[in-house]
């Protein structure tokens, strides 16, 4: 078999991207968690609760039926078929602290538990966080001097 012939053996058995059925999966799913925080929302609000006080209810019960998910499994199941949709929103974040913890678990709750938590997550609260400070310092000195 020569080099081009096995190129084009390659070519053939290369599974073809689903480009168009990944991102309607995704839209999907996201939309799904999006449509179930605003039940929660319009369903908080009917309490007479301030806007302050549902959205910070909303998140708070986004990030446990996400952690919660994450603890039986299922959240897993949805991040396959929803891909980026089950992993942008806050639900998506609430996995990314509880699956590195659930793995490993077994070495306890302090080298384990604790230790693994933020292994994922870290990062992205690291960097958001600097480069959050960065910009309003940036901001500061570009409003105060203009």
């Amino acid at each position: 078999m020569t080099n081009k012939e096995y190129q084009q053996y390659v070519e053939r058995k290369k599974p073809k991207p689903t480009y168009f059925k990944n991102t309607l999966s995704a839209f999907i799913v996201g939309g799904l968690i999006c449509l179930l925080g605003q039940i929660i929302r319009n369903f908080l609000f009917r309490f007479g609760l301030d806007e302050k006080t549902v959205s910070t209810a909303t998140s708070i019960l986004l990030i446990f039926l996400g952690s919660f998910l994450t603890g039986l499994g299922i959240y897993d199941k949805i991040g396959k078929v929803g891909g980026a949709g089950a992993a942008v929103p806050i639900t998506g974040f609430a996995n990314s602290i509880v699956s590195p913890a659930m793995e490993f678990k077994r070495e306890g709750f302090i080298f384990g538990v604790a230790a693994r938590m933020f292994s994922i997550a870290g990062p992205v609260l690291v960097y958001g966080i600097s480069s959050s400070i960065i910009v309003g310092i940036l901001y500061l000195l570009l409003t105060r001097g203009g």
